[in-house]
Parts: structure tokens; sequence; C-alpha cells
């Protein structure tokens, strides 16, 4: 693991890049945290991706000033389409582009938040995509034109997100982008992460479901990366 700056058109920001075991190129992969930040199972989470062969970067949108004063603007990238964290997100995969010991396939998944912006990004140079959970785009059916191959997964009792898969799921195959998405019964929100265990992150889960259900979240990472082996080699 390393910890590193990653230019972006607003300055740099801090990351973690994880690699692969032996020589590249490998394929490159984007991670993007949970609105709880680059913690250490979003860390986990990039040297996961690496030990399956990919270069796994995982920015810190929360760079210019921490989560308190930068969560604000990040969900506003994300629902108005643009912005900052937008910009940065992009100049992670030039990051990777760039690397001598990178493919030219780089993929983008993210978590919750994060799983908004890996949907909204997906038309956006990324080889594949895979948002867990993640925030519908408005007018999705525009925001996905031109949409790189998808692999969603979400959970059947998250209240936030009820039919989020199934709509999903009509609007690529309206649009012949291949995907694959799944809804686990018995997994809420953030099932396949491991959250923070401060005060307000029991409080979270004790009002919305949210929990980590490993079955559920193994059986996720496994369609992402057989999803990523056939997008992204």
């Amino acid at each position: 693991m390393a910890d590193i700056q990653v230019d972006t058109p607003a300055g740099p920001i801090a990351a973690v890049l994880e690699l692969p075991a032996g020589e590249g190129p490998w394929p490159g992969v984007v991670i993007v945290h949970d609105a709880f930040g680059l913690n250490e199972d979003t860390r986990g989470i990039a040297r996961r991706f690496a030990d399956k062969g990919y270069l796994a970067l995982a920015p810190d949108l929360y760079s210019r000033g921490g989560m308190r004063k930068c969560v604000v603007g990040v969900f506003s990238a994300l629902l108005g389409q643009s912005g900052v964290a937008v910009d940065d997100l992009l100049g992670a995969r030039e990051y990777l582009f760039a690397r001598e010991d990178a493919t030219d396939s780089v993929g983008i998944v993210g978590f919750c938040m994060g799983g908004g912006f890996a949907l909204l990004l997906s038309p956006k140079g990324f080889g594949a995509s895979a948002p867990f959970y993640g925030v519908s785009p408005k007018d999705m059916e525009k925001a996905l034109d031109g949409a790189c191959p998808i692999v969603a997964s979400y959970g059947k009792s998250d209240p936030s997100l009820i039919g989020a898969g199934k709509t999903l799921g009509k609007v690529l195959s309206d649009k012949g982008i291949p995907h694959d998405v799944k809804t686990y019964p018995g997994a809420g929100h953030s099932f396949a992460n491991a959250l923070p265990g401060n005060k307000k992150a029991a409080v979270l889960r004790r009002i919305s479901g949210l929990g980590f259900k490993d079955e559920q979240a193994e059986d996720a990472f496994a369609r992402v990366f057989d999803f990523f082996d056939r997008h992204l080699h």
C-alpha cells in the first residue's frame, strides 16, 4: 500500500494505491469510497482488487478539509452531475492511464455515495463500472447514454433504494448495454462495507438497516471480479 498524491484540475488530492504482485501491466480500477470517507474498509477493498490483479486506486474525495467540510460539496457534485468531485475521479482515471505499469483499461467501483459516482461516470471513459447500492442519477436514461458495461449490486431490504436494481436493469437492457444487476434478499444498504465503529455509524445502522452481510458481499464481489475480468482484460 502507498499513500500518494493525484493531480486533478482543482489541485492534488490524497489517494491510496495498491499494486498487484508480479509484473504488469495491469488493468486499473478507481475505487470510490462511501460517505464515511477513505477509511480502513476502503483500503481493504483496494487491497482486495490488487490481489485479483488490478492496479487499485482509491482517491480521497474529502482531501480538501475532511468529511465535515467536504461531504456537502461532494454530494452536490453527485446530484448535480458535475463539479470538483467528478473532476477528481476523472483525474484519478487519468493517473492510472498515464502509468507505465497500467493497461489502457480502467474500471470504476463505488459504494453508496461512491456507487452513485460509479453509475454517473460509467459513460466517461471507463471500461466497466461496479456500483454497490449507488444512488440513481437524475434522468437516468439520459445520464447512462453511452455507458460502459455495468455490474450492480443492491440490497432488497434497503429502504432508500426500493426497486432501484430493477429500474437500472430495464434501462440498461433497453439501451443494449452489457450488464449484471442483482438485488440480494436479506441485505440492506452497505451490505458489502464494514462501517466505522463510532456512535454515529451505530445510530445509522440501527435506523436504516445498514450492516455487513458476508454471504451476499462475497457473492457480489465474485460477480464484480468475473465481470471485470471479461470487460477489462
